[in-house]
């Protein structure tokens, strides 16, 4: 814990942002950085609960010991804190920056709704390392002679990489796009969080023994069979990419895309990478001066309105099935867990308008280009009221409402039949009955990640990551000193 009677002397307290009219006109972090005395202010905030259910698996998926480095924030001790966050999770300046913080809904603080700031306080930590040059290679002191090769270079894929490095395994990273990273790289816009962070990693990781491969489509250009004749273990992290089904027909009509595209090929463009190499064939998606519509309501349709803000767009508005939420929760009733209640992102604070309880019912258009979308209001059941239909201007739209699992190419063409009898119903890849085995029905296959559990968190992927990495480890060595 921190400061004893911290919580009733101090105030929470989070970063502010830099004015919407400013951010808006750039693709860069936008956050005000705290200083050290204000962010161990925060962590002195940290009380002694009696069970902290915020490192918990109700609060954070890699446990952090939250109120562990709370305490050595409070008391100076940064480098023992970076140390002890390092210790559950490999990449803190990540999850500092875009884990939606269900540790802070887990809170005990968060009965009187006002939360320990503990993802201001773990980007600070991460931050701080970075500055002070504590993020440096921790090569292992001796090598296993053990080869593992990786599919996938997302944050499971970069989490099993460093922890099986470090064990000392030769591990090679086979990746499909040009620069590692998967989704965290091409799918979550730089104003959320800029791609240098994973520059770093990737250069620590290298400098620990780890190997990256870019470029190399398994399942395409190597085949899965030649991975598993050369390795001793093949762990598949590959994404939960296809996007989810909106029942709507789109067809003849341009100005109608799935989100992900539009974000993939804008992330490339800040990088100044070829935005035709996305691996989805789209021509070039741009928002300026239009009206767009942004079709869902998560946070892959909030990076969507942000991105189109930022492209000039005249107006974004954004259709959510479901109803208005309340603005408060019961606590009683949902806490420590992830509540449904009423909240704003930063995108959507930038002048997005939000419509609730709305059907997109179909796509309008003139000459072959969008004009306009077709919705209604809802029931209870999410069935169209008749009379309530009404037309939305629209130029562009974006079809946001989720994953419905990896596509079927690639790894799982190849290696579709072996594994027909070992995949769930949506699609995603599944394990023997010991899940923390991480074992396909294939020998030496595994698999992680959202691949394995679905589309989730990035705090989830890494968890995922790590436990395949301590699962692979120990199958390979008869033991392991790899934390779960």
């Amino acid at each position: 814990m921190g400061k004893v009677t911290g919580f009733l002397e101090i105030d929470r307290q989070t970063p502010k942002y830099q004015p919407a009219s400013d951010r808006i006109r750039h693709f860069r972090e936008f956050t005000l950085p705290m200083s050290d005395p204000e962010v161990a202010k925060q962590a002195a905030r940290c009380m002694d609960c009696g069970i902290p259910y915020c490192h918990g698996p109700t609060g954070c998926p890699v446990h952090n010991q939250i109120p562990d480095w709370n305490d050595l924030v409070y008391q100076g001790d940064w480098d023992a804190a970076i140390r002890n966050l390092h210790s559950t999770n490999n990449f803190p300046e990540v999850t500092g920056r875009i884990c939606p913080a269900p540790c802070e809904e887990a809170c005990t603080l968060n009965l009187e709704d006002v939360p320990v700031a503990i993802k201001t306080v773990e980007q600070a930590i991460a931050d701080k390392a970075y500055e002070a040059g504590a993020i440096q290679p921790q090569p292992p002191k001796e090598k296993t002679g053990k080869r593992v090769a990786i599919i996938g270079s997302g944050p499971s894929g970069l989490a099993a990489a460093q922890q099986l490095g470090r064990a000392g395994h030769d591990v090679d990273v086979y990746e499909r796009e040009s620069k590692p990273g998967g989704l965290m790289r091409y799918g979550i816009p730089d104003f959320k969080m800029e791609k240098h962070y994973i520059d770093a990693r990737v250069k620590q990781m290298e400098g620990e023994g780890v190997s990256f491969h870019c470029g190399v489509n398994i399942g395409v250009d190597k085949t899965v069979e030649e991975l598993l004749s050369t390795y001793d273990a093949v762990l598949y992290c590959g994404g939960a990419e296809k996007p989810r089904d909106a029942g709507i027909d789109r067809e003849g009509l341009a100005g109608i895309y799935d989100a992900m595209p539009y974000l993939v090929q804008q992330n490339r463009r800040v990088a100044r990478e070829n935005i035709d190499s996305t691996g989805w064939p789209e021509e070039e998606i741009w928002a300026a001066g239009k009206h767009v519509v942004v079709v869902g309501g998560g946070d892959t349709a909030s990076d969507c309105v942000g991105t189109a803000f930022r492209q000039g767009a005249v107006k974004v508005t954004q259709l959510d099935i479901r109803p208005q939420p309340p603005q408060t929760e019961n606590k009683l009733t949902v806490w420590p867990y992830w509540a449904t209640k009423m909240r704003t992102s930063s995108s959507q604070a930038e002048g997005a308008v939000r419509e609730f309880q709305i059907a997109t019912l179909a796509f309008v258009g003139e000459d072959g280009v969008l004009t306009g979308v077709k919705c209604a209001e809802v029931n209870e059941k999410r069935e169209p009221i008749a009379g309530t239909e009404f037309v939305i201007k629209a130029d562009l739209a974006f079809i946001a409402i989720g994953f419905a699992g990896p596509f079927e190419t690639g790894v799982l063409a190849e290696m579709g039949d072996k594994l027909a009898t070992r995949t769930d119903r949506r699609g995603n890849v599944s394990v023997e009955a010991n899940d923390e085995a991480y074992k396909t029905s294939v020998d030496k296959f595994y698999t992680a990640g959202d691949v394995r559990r679905g589309q989730s968190l990035v705090v989830w992927a890494i968890r995922e990551g790590r436990q395949a990495a301590r699962a692979i480890d120990l199958d390979l060595m008869g033991q392991t000193t790899l934390p779960r």
